[in-house]
């Protein structure tokens, strides 16, 4: 009897500890995606209004983002991608890429 009750213990504290430690990591994430987010949209510094799609995840080491925008003083969209360091928390932009090459552009 005592048996199953510690069992019947230790089942519920671990289902607790599970779901507390789930609840944190989504606010991690967020947390990153609003880093990325933030560092990548600060260091597109061609772009009068960036956007930034941020990849939620990731890869293991960095954090991924497309930021698009109106190039300063130009017509058009371009794109660039941004490369977050996880562990430095620093970024770096690639060239810019031509959205339309890239599908980016809306249908006319």
């Amino acid at each position: 009897m005592n048996r199953n009750i510690i069992q019947l213990l230790a089942a519920a504290a671990l289902l607790s500890l599970s779901g507390a430690a789930h609840a944190s990591s989504d606010e991690a994430w967020r947390q990153l995606a609003a880093d990325v987010e933030a560092k990548c949209k600060q260091a597109a510094v061609a772009l009068e209004k960036p956007a930034a799609t941020v990849d939620p995840f990731g890869s293991s080491h960095y954090g991924l983002a497309l930021v698009t925008g109106k190039p300063k003083g130009a017509k058009g969209l371009i794109a660039q991608i941004c490369v977050y360091d996880k562990e430095k928390k620093s970024v770096e932009i690639g060239s810019e890429l031509d959205a339309e090459k890239l599908g980016l552009m809306p249908a006319k």
